[in-house]
């Protein structure tokens, strides 16, 4: 069993950065993918970056709203998911998700919440122009 707890988020300014972080707990093995989602008010679970470990290779996919300003990493040492937003702007408030799943997705599902089987709780953002 997969556990995630996020920390981090909080209010910010636009053009503002923050960093999220999704600790993990319990065995994840060599193999897995983890990503972050976000929800705003009234709209769907949004993906907006994965991370994929394959033994020794990391793949990152991004939704293209965030591609240049978000970066995903993962410090497999200390179990913990990372992402750090920068150029932050009112449209990226959102409650941002960590989720996880002990498989290597292919491309096309890394950004879809229905591949993923663990979820955290949230951590709300909110960007003020």
């Amino acid at each position: 069993q997969v556990q995630l707890v996020e920390s981090g988020g909080e209010s910010v300014q636009a053009g503002g950065s923050l960093r999220l972080s999704c600790a993990a707990s319990g065995y994840m093995g060599s193999r897995h993918t983890m990503a972050w989602f976000r929800q705003a008010p009234g709209k769907g679970r949004e993906g907006v970056a994965a991370i994929v470990r394959a033994g020794t290779f990391t793949y990152r996919t991004y939704a293209d709203s965030v591609k240049g300003r978000f970066t995903i990493s993962k410090d497999n040492a200390k179990n913990t998911l990372y992402l750090d937003m920068n150029s932050l702007n009112p449209e990226d408030t959102a409650i941002y998700y960590c989720a996880a799943d002990l498989q290597v997705l292919v491309s096309s599902s890394r950004l879809l919440a229905s591949a993923y089987t663990y979820w955290g709780q949230g951590t709300q953002v909110t960007v003020s122009s």
